[in-house]
């Protein structure tokens, strides 16, 4: 398993590895992000969205579960924050989420751990002091050798 940790200072930065990280997954990549409230999960996407198209509409899907960007590649961003479990994403056919058109990324993912699929990037976001943003890296099998470090020399920090 490959990992790594990225700090970020500004939002701005926080959303450019967003943005740097969506163009290095493969479609069919699934994301788990997970942290508390406030951590930067949602600017995070926002880069990733970025990478798609216009990512000046995007906001936390908690009232509508699921957000669609993208036109040829799709991103679906879900966040999980108002689920009380596993089995009420069951109810909402999920599966069609993980679909090879594109990636889905999981805000909340540890709501529906026993659903992820094995092969994964995890994310964990920590919150550092104001806008400064620990980043912890998790790859399960779906980035390429090395491809975590590209990303994290990009920014300048490791």
């Amino acid at each position: 398993m490959q990992c790594c940790t990225v700090d970020t200072y500004s939002q701005e930065e926080t959303e450019l590895l967003g943005r740097r990280l969506a163009a290095l997954l493969p479609a069919g990549s699934v994301v788990a992000l997970r942290g508390e409230l406030a951590t930067g999960k949602t600017c995070f996407v926002r880069g990733m969205a970025g990478h798609f198209g216009p990512d000046d509409l995007v906001r936390s899907p908690s009232f509508t579960l699921v957000n669609e960007y993208g036109d040829e590649t799709k991103l679906y961003h879900l966040d999980l924050y108002r689920l009380n479990g596993p089995e009420e994403l069951l109810d909402i056919g999920y599966e069609e989420l993980f679909e090879p058109d594109g990636i889905t990324v999981i805000e909340w993912a540890e709501r529906a751990e026993p659903l992820l699929p094995k092969k994964r990037l995890d994310i964990t976001l920590e919150h550092a002091g104001q806008d400064h943003r620990r980043l912890t890296f998790a790859d399960h099998g779906l980035m390429s050798d090395g491809s975590l470090e590209q990303m994290a020399d990009a920014l300048g920090h490791a």
